[in-house]
């Protein structure tokens, strides 16, 4: 049997719609968003399932949700193929999705994790409304080129960074507004083919999220987070682990940190992971995984198709 590594999506991934078939067809779904929905204080099927999407993509409501699709689909994986969930021998997740893999290995319950990213959005909604701030993907670069870019283009009391590098030729960069209006034109000229903000609400893994920090320290320590039985892979430093209070150091720093998302990918690789599933909603993360390597065997669990 293959080694397997179970992936979740991040804030970007989310739809109106997201979560219905699951909860349509399975009533395992259905409970994870009641309980989640209680934990909450409203009601997150509806939101999920019929939006407003400008709602569903609000930082402090959208994590909630992603983390409550990725868990629910995963759980109704459990049930339906439980082979297939016992191959899986390593998580990750990409930023927010992170904290559903550490939930999936068994290092948060359910119903915790589901408060913590609900403080987790709220404090990162925070930062982002103090500064106007963005994100934008730059399609076509190498790293090197963006790094130049951004120094070139962003004045001294401006921040620019890469801050998702999610594949070869897909970095995101994250930043002052003011700098990543100047980036996108300087993007286009050094050779990219073509750069798209993203409907984030703020320049999220950068120093401008320094005030959420403080916040999700004391949500962290206040939740019994335990070492998990399988590796989690950390968009910190690409490196697997276990340890809970390695975990907790981790997700603290995560949030101004450049997720090393490429890296983590190669790195399960070279630890012998062969198959990657992509569980939850979209597919965002496949995508990533051929960019990567072409060869890899990918598949994916939480939408009808």
């Amino acid at each position: 049997m293959s080694a397997v590594s179970i992936l979740f999506p991040g804030q970007g991934a989310q739809s109106v719609g997201m979560g219905r078939w699951l909860c349509d067809q399975y009533p395992v779904a259905r409970e994870h968003f009641d309980r989640a929905s209680a934990v909450l204080g409203y009601d997150l099927g509806e939101l999920c399932f019929d939006g407003p999407s400008e709602k569903l993509s609000e930082t402090e409501f959208c994590q909630p949700a992603l983390f409550v699709v990725g868990i629910a689909a995963a759980e109704t994986m459990r049930v339906v193929d439980p082979d297939r969930v016992a191959a899986i021998q390593a998580a990750a997740g990409l930023s927010l999705g992170e904290y559903t893999a550490v939930c999936f290995a068994g290092g948060l319950a359910f119903e915790d994790g589901v408060r913590l990213v609900q403080r987790r959005g709220e404090a990162m909604q925070a930062s982002a409304n103090a500064v106007k701030s963005g994100m934008a993907s730059v399609i076509g670069l190498d790293l090197e080129t963006i790094q130049s870019v951004c120094e070139a283009t962003r004045e001294s009391h401006e921040v620019l960074q890469p801050a998702n590098l999610l594949c070869p030729g897909n970095i995101a960069v994250s930043g002052h507004l003011s700098a990543l209006e100047r980036m996108i034109p300087a993007a286009e000229s050094a050779g990219a083919m073509k750069v798209v903000p993203l409907s984030v609400a703020g320049a999220f893994h950068t120093s401008l999220m320094e005030p959420a920090v403080e916040k999700l320290v004391d949500a962290l320590e206040e939740m019994p987070i335990k070492d998990t039985r399988i590796p989690v892979y950390s968009n910190v430093d690409a490196a697997p682990h276990q340890s809970a209070q390695e975990i907790k150091q981790l997700l603290s720093r995560q949030v101004i940190g450049s997720v090393l998302w490429e890296d983590s990918i190669r790195r399960m690789i070279a630890d012998g992971i062969e198959k990657f599933e992509e569980v939850g909603t979209g597919r965002i993360l496949r995508g990533t995984l051929k960019r990567i390597n072409r060869k890899l065997t990918t598949d994916g669990f939480g939408d009808e198709s």
